[in-house]
């Protein structure tokens, strides 16, 4: 328990691994008891000066190919080493001989739980470039064309020297241009209106593979012919400049009431030919810059005549969405040949209108692809989103390529499947689950594109079978190994390993141990991401049913109460909390799509899907800080009561930044007093939440949008739409004066009966103390309760 203890006051630890339960039950009907499931959710890459890089191959167990870690048993006077998965006995071999108690390598460190391999390359074999093909919309207005095409030259200037750069341009047609002909410009163009296979592609390109070739033709291409279209950034930066100088909108007539003819179902496929048959297994991004709905030809989400709408969540519970379904199957191909080929798709999506984000999740998911929705090229949210995908230094996602993730398991483990950005390799074995989630049937999956804020979840189910060993001092603990395959910022292929270690329960009796390594901001966000997929999966499925009978469960399980005393129902500590995170949970944009778009809804369960458990709790449940002249900066409640005249809020809900001015602020700020002399403290406190806004900003990708607003404005709502509505229209006669009100009929986390009729109201101080300590995770600090909550 030490060192659960530890890890949770690291709060993700070196190994960046956060699991639901970090003590798990021996039986499988146990683990159902235990309501949320048994998962981790893991950060491949995510750095950390803790983590050693070690210069050599990994050592191998020569039967179930896991790696020596600081959990084999070592004999060091036979030279032998034991696996923790399957009991095989290894032989260190010979550059191992002078191994011993006091000279032990790093990988056997009790401290280096995560270590990473970086054998050194041949000097004959030098790291590929990395590879970046815009395929840029020109169906836009011309403002609109003025802000990408100044945010595609500030990327450019960004560009590492030798980087590839390949550009398309679509409209009607697709536009393919040759960057190595400088002459004069040359553009290959495909009609928008046909399906093209890629073979096909390949042939108009004048890139047919052949099996003959001189020597160093890779693929059966020589670098002259794939220099024709991607070249290196430092020799082809005027040539780009040149083209963004003269590249015009779209100019085919679009007739009265009709929308734009924008193909971009086959700029995609004629990108995804391009790269697959140039730079196979090459690190390649293809980054698609798109102004509205694809109208023509595969992938198409809407006709051309503007009569009819954008499909609505209401079309596509009806199965009155005509173009959903081919569109969605077009780009699982997509999807296919990009796995395939090792490529991301990533999609920055600019309209007020909807663009088909919805359709296009499959090839984005599958392929680690990142995506970004804002209203505008020229919007801070595209603009500081699309440079920060190119920027070095602290400010890197350090975009990483052509990753595999492989877990083992100890026995009596079996993996369910993985929630993320990835793709099953079909690689089954004895650890396979029968039930499946999400990505499943695997011990193994593919990542094309990641970073190091990458996060997967997976689902653990404990079977035993007839042959395990009874409970016994030998068999307290159980090991998982993650190993992450991937292709670094620089070139260089590196593996990373985790080996975490947990403790079984004694026995299904004593739930203590079950409760004392319970993570509920871990749970909340593994029940976001099953309520999310289920949603997507289960025709019917009654997300807030699901998340209340569940609560039920959970709280009957582990709460402790006299029968039918609903005063004496108490909840331990280490569950506090989580009431409230399942209540935001049930109001959250990832299961209410009222009054959100498809699109919307599977941009932010992506990111959901994506995101650290630290991130993806604050999309569940925003933080709230309170700043005023009587105190300083603090964590206010996420409720209405919050709000006075006096104050200023700032409101992180991840996608949003809000400052909100009350009215009284507003009123000095207007009339200018922070420019006086002797009003200081008025301008330090106007300027304070500015400060700390732009500090979440700076770290947060996609960059998130913000608004500043005041009491009773118009943007107000961007605040009281997250805030717990304890005071609505029907008790306005009680709130204090200066305070404010929300109109809603929705039922507050004070007095929530609703679906079951379960209380999940808490005491008024209890309440208090748990949102300011939920808020304290902005200082990295962990909730630490002493009093227990009531439902």
């Amino acid at each position: 328990m030490a060192e659960m203890a530890g890890s949770t006051a690291d709060v993700d630890g070196i190994d960046a691994v956060r699991m639901t339960w970090n003590v798990w039950p021996r039986s499988k009907v146990d683990a159902s008891k235990c309501v949320v499931p048994i998962s981790a959710a893991i950060s491949p890459i995510r750095p950390s000066p803790e983590v050693p890089v070690l210069p050599y191959l990994p050592l191998r167990c020569r039967s179930c190919v896991s790696t020596l870690n600081p959990y084999s048993f070592v004999d060091y006077s036979a030279k032998i080493w034991i696996c923790p998965f399957c009991f095989q006995r290894n032989h260190f071999p010979q550059h191992y001989a002078m191994i011993s108690e006091t000279n032990v390598p790093a990988e056997l460190y009790p401290q280096y739980t995560t270590v990473e391999y970086a054998p050194p390359a041949s000097d004959a074999a030098l790291p590929p470039p990395p590879v970046f093909l815009f395929v840029l919309d020109i169906c836009i207005i011309e403002e609109e064309m003025g802000f990408v095409k100044s945010a595609l030259r500030q990327a450019i200037g960004l560009l590492p020297d030798h980087a590839l750069v390949g550009f398309i341009s679509f409209g009607t047609q697709v536009h393919v241009h040759e960057l190595g002909f400088a002459d004069l410009s040359k553009v290959y163009v495909f009609r928008g209106t046909k399906h093209l296979t890629k073979d096909q592609i390949l042939e108009q390109l004048g890139l047919v593979a052949g099996s003959r070739g001189p020597k160093g033709v890779q693929n059966g291409l020589s670098p002259n012919i794939i220099h024709r279209f991607l070249l290196p950034a430092s020799d082809c930066e005027y040539t780009l400049n040149s083209l963004l100088d003269e590249l015009q909108i779209d100019l085919w007539p679009v007739q009265s009431g009709n929308r734009a003819s924008r193909c971009m179902g086959v700029a995609l496929s004629v990108a995804a030919g391009l790269l697959g048959a140039c730079l196979p297994g090459t690190g390649a991004r293809i980054i698609a810059l798109v102004g509205g709905p694809c109208t023509e030809g595969p992938g198409m989400i809407v006709s051309k005549d503007l009569s009819e709408p954008v499909r609505s969540h209401k079309d596509l519970d009806k199965d009155a969405a005509p173009h959903f379904n081919k569109a969605v199957k077009f780009y699982e191909n997509l999807a296919k040949q990009l796995v395939s080929q090792g490529h991301v798709l990533d999609l920055f999506a600019s309209a007020l209108d909807q663009v088909g984000v919805a359709e296009m999740k499959v090839v984005i998911e599958k392929t680690g692809g990142l995506v970004v929705l804002a209203e505008s090229f020229g919007h801070p949210v595209f603009r500081d989103s699309f440079k920060r995908i190119f920027e070095d230094g602290e400010q890197s996602l350090g975009l990483a390529f052509n990753g595999t993730l492989e877990i083992f398991c100890s026995k009596d483990i079996k993996i369910q499947g993985i929630i993320g950005p990835c793709t099953s390799l079909e690689k089954k074995g004895p650890s396979c689950s029968d039930m499946v989630i999400g990505q499943g049937n695997t011990t193994s999956w593919k990542m094309c594109g990641l970073d190091k804020s990458t996060c997967l979840t997976v689902f653990f189910d404990v079977s035993p079978s007839d042959r395990s060993n009874p409970p016994g001092a030998a068999n307290q603990y159980l090991y998982l190994q993650f190993l992450t395959n991937y292709q670094n910022p620089q070139g260089q292929m590196r593996l990373r390993v985790t080996t975490i270690q947990r403790k079984w329960a004694d026995s299904s009796a004593n739930s203590e141990e079950l409760v004392e390594g319970f993570d509920q901001e871990a749970a909340a966000v593994v029940m976001a991401r099953l309520t999310s997929l289920k949603m997507e999966m289960e025709e019917e499925f009654d997300a807030t049913r699901w998340l209340d009978r569940s609560l039920i469960r959970l709280c009957s399980r582990f709460g402790d109460y006299r029968k039918d005393d609903s005063s004496t129902f108490t909840l331990n500590p280490s569950f506090s909390i989580l009431p409230q995170f399942m209540f935001n949970l049930r109001r959250s944009q990832f299961v209410q799509v009222f009054n959100n778009s498809p699109d919307e809804t599977a941009y932010f369960r992506m990111l959901l899907n994506r995101e650290s458990i630290t991130n993806s709790v604050v999309m569940i449940q925003p933080s709230l800080l309170s700043y005023s002249f009587n105190s300083p900066p603090a964590p206010a409640l996420l409720d209405v009561a919050s709000i006075a005249v006096d104050r200023i809020l700032l409101l992180d809900a991840y996608f949003s930044v809000v400052i909100f001015h009350g009215m009284t602020i507003a009123q000095w700020r207007n009339m200018g007093y922070h420019k006086q002399p002797e009003h200081q403290a008025f301008a330090q406190l106007l300027q304070a939440p500015q400060d700390d806004a732009q500090m979440i900003i700076k770290d947060r990708f996609p960059i998130p949008r913000l608004v500043v607003c005041d009491q009773h404005g118009s943007q107000a709502r961007f605040l009281l739409a997250k805030l717990n509505p304890s005071a609505t229209y029907n008790s306005a006669h009680e709130v204090a004066a200066g305070s404010d009100v929300i109109f809603t009929d929705d039922v507050s986390l004070q007095n929530n009966r609703r679906q079951g009729s379960f209380d999940l109201s808490s005491g008024e101080g209890e309440s208090e103390v748990s949102q300011q300590s939920n808020l304290d995770r902005r200082s990295d600090a962990v909730p630490n309760f002493h009093a227990s909550t009531k439902l």
